[in-house]
């Protein structure tokens, strides 16, 4: 099962890629734009396989530039531990 298939698994997994990097000394500036270029590249490389995917897929599909680095910098903080 890949981490993409469960909603819970897959907060946990950026969760975890999140402290990992606040510990490794990235500042919040390049983690949101890191989140900026993952949902970039999930929007346009992979389908959703949940509802919550997919929400976030057709709301990034809509969103301006700015509103997408909001929702990367949201997502940042829905996973923050």
């Amino acid at each position: 099962m890949s981490v993409l298939d469960n909603w819970q698994q897959w907060k946990d997994f950026l969760g975890d890629r999140l402290d990992q990097a606040e510990t490794e000394g990235m500042s919040k500036g390049v983690i949101n734009d890191l989140a900026y270029q993952i949902g970039d590249y999930l929007a346009a490389q992979v389908d959703p396989k949940n509802e919550q995917e997919r929400i976030l897929s057709d709301l990034w599909s809509v969103a301006s530039e700015d509103e997408q680095h909001a929702i990367a910098n949201m997502m940042v903080k829905l996973v923050q531990k």
